[in-house]
């Protein structure tokens, strides 16, 4: 190797330090005071706001939704989480996790919900409903979730697009992948 090739790599070293260091001296203050000036952010009006929170409701609720159908009531109904089912054990995994999943949206939807009148109002008496289904995801992991607890799962769910419905938020499954399951 020849000598050029280290004295290349220290030229291009200290013109890209050189860079950084204009870059960054140019981002300051004009004024002669040294005080630098900062932008104060804007907040936003409270119809965006609500709009936002509809939009987060419903793509919470969708997720949740997609995610109990695909992975906790299909399965259940396919009878593929009965003992001696084919792929049992990895289905009842998925189960567990889409339970997890599912009720971590719907908390997340509710919060969402809070931010509009309308969907605040017809969310707030599900909260219970949400809150029953805390401990489900270890009971599908297990494979000790019966037909009550999957039921639960799925009139929650129906609960939620409902009250989202009425408040002009419809809610629409949308299955996350498997890689999102698991966070």
């Amino acid at each position: 190797m020849t000598r050029s090739m280290p004295l290349r790599r220290l030229l291009v070293a200290l013109l890209l330090s050189c860079s950084v260091l204009t870059g960054a001296t140019a981002c300051g203050s004009d004024d002669d005071s040294g005080a630098s000036s900062t932008a104060s952010p804007t907040g936003t009006s409270s119809a965006e706001a609500q709009k936002f929170a509809k939009t987060r409701f419903v793509a919470n609720a969708g997720l949740a939704a997609g995610a109990a159908y695909q992975w906790i009531v299909k399965p259940y109904r396919a009878g593929k989480f009965k003992k001696g089912a084919d792929g049992r054990t990895f289905t009842l995994v998925k189960a567990g996790l889409a339970g997890g999943f599912a009720y971590n949206r719907l908390k997340a939807a509710s919060d969402n919900a809070k931010g509009d009148p309308l969907l605040s109002k017809a969310v707030a008496p599900l909260t219970a409903g949400i809150e029953s289904l805390k401990g489900m995801a270890t009971k599908l992991g297990k494979g000790e979730a019966g037909a009550g607890d999957v039921g639960a799962f799925e009139s929650v769910i129906n609960s939620i697009k409902e009250a989202g419905k009425s408040a002009g938020a419809e809610v629409k499954d949308k299955v996350p992948s498997t890689s999102q399951l698991g966070g």
